[in-house]
This record gives structure tokens, C-alpha cells and sequence, in this order.
């Protein structure tokens, strides 16, 4: 009779081999832990962050503009042409200018944008017809009004009798021979000219000196 133990069961266990043992642990799955998969998140999260801060790093910066305006002093009815030689001398020298303005009605100055004075300076030096620079700056809301063009009721009518406040035709007489008030034009014959030509100018380029009481 076999031995048995006070419960029943026999002596001696179905063991299995060390070996086989190793075989069959090696032959299941492996599941991959939590540790490595947090790893692998954090990895794609840097990925992600590094493709971002590429983007950023890609964006061209804004431009932002630090200026100021100078009031140049220029001879009485020379303001277009000297306006004329600084703007070609700041081309042809490259120059740090923004922007030149010759506002109707302000007669003996122009305004001039520009990052620092050494750059207005250079722009107006040694130029016909410029006297110089004023020492008082000015900021753009100073001037608004006056470089800003401002909606107003046309009061040019067929007939009137205008003077012409622009070149070419600067202060030469003429009579309005039609108006467009969709497109801010008038044309004009001019009074001094040996062959009457119909010349087309816009509205602000023009003032009403005399009106002819008739009928159009």
C-alpha cells in the first residue's frame, strides 16, 4: 500500500523541471508594464512640444515701427519740388525715411517720418530750397487733420472760374468744364492756354476764385 500523508495525499508531487519551467515563462506573451508606456507618452509629448517651439521660432517677427515726424522748413511755393529732391535723395542713398508729406494749404514746410534725426538730417542736408529741420518734434495725431484727406461737400459747380493749387498747372486760371463727383475729378480748360485743352485734375487740386451767376 502506498504512503500517504494525515490527509490523504500521496508522498511524492508531479514537479515540474526547472527547465521546463524556464520554457514555458519564456514562452508566454510579454505585456509591456505601465512604467514603459508612460515613457513612451512623455517621449511623444517632448516630440510635440519640440515641433512647436520649431513653428514659433519660424514665425517672422512683427514689424514695429519707432519713429518720429520732423517739420522741415522749406522756401514759400518751392514745398513740391524741394518735397521732389529729398524724396529722390532718399531713394538713391537708401536712406531710413517712412514717409514724406506735403499737406495743401501749409505753405513754407513739409513733414518728415523718420526712425531718428541723424537719418532726417542726412535726408534734407545740403539740399536746394530746404532751410532746415525744427527743433520741435510732432506726433501724428498733431498733423492728422492735415494729411488726412476729410469728406466735404464738393461746392465746384459747371462754369466757375478755379485757380489750380498743384503742379503741374500751379496758380494758372481755368474754367470748369465738367464735374465727376463719383470719382473727385473736374475738368478744366485752361483760361492762359494758346489752344483750349480739357484738362482732368482731381477736386482737392483745385479752388473756386470766381462764379458766374447763370444758368448751366
Amino acid at each position: 500500500m502506498e504512503n500517504t500523508d494525515d490527509f490523504g495525499f500521496d508522498d511524492e508531487f508531479d514537479y515540474l523541471d526547472d527547465k521546463e519551467l524556464e520554457t514555458k515563462t519564456a514562452d508566454a506573451p510579454l505585456i509591456k508594464g505601465a512604467s514603459e508606456e508612460k515613457e513612451e507618452e512623455k517621449e511623444e509629448e517632448e516630440k510635440e512640444e519640440e515641433k512647436e517651439e520649431e513653428k514659433e521660432e519660424e514665425k517672422e517677427p512683427e514689424q514695429v515701427f519707432d519713429s518720429t515726424i520732423y517739420v522741415v522748413k522749406v522756401t514759400t511755393n518751392k514745398e513740391d519740388k524741394a518735397l521732389e529732391l529729398i524724396s529722390d535723395k532718399v531713394n538713391k542713398k537708401k536712406i531710413g525715411i517712412y514717409a514724406i508729406a506735403r499737406p495743401h494749404g501749409i505753405r513754407g514746410y513739409i513733414f518728415l517720418e523718420s526712425p531718428d534725426r541723424e537719418n532726417a538730417e542726412e535726408a534734407v542736408y545740403n539740399l536746394p530750397y530746404v532751410k532746415g529741420i525744427l527743433p520741435t518734434q510732432v506726433i501724428y495725431s498733431d498733423i492728422r487733420q492735415m494729411v488726412e484727406p476729410v469728406a466735404s461737400e464738393v461746392n465746384i459747380v459747371k462754369n466757375d472760374i478755379v485757380e489750380m493749387i498743384s503742379e503741374p498747372f500751379k496758380k494758372e486760371k481755368a474754367k470748369v468744364v465738367r464735374l465727376d463727383k463719383v470719382k473727385g475729378e473736374v475738368v478744366v480748360s485752361l483760361l492762359n492756354a494758346a489752344v483750349p485743352i480739357p484738362v482732368t485734375v482731381k477736386l482737392d487740386n483745385v479752388r473756386v476764385i470766381r462764379r458766374d451767376e447763370m444758368e448751366d
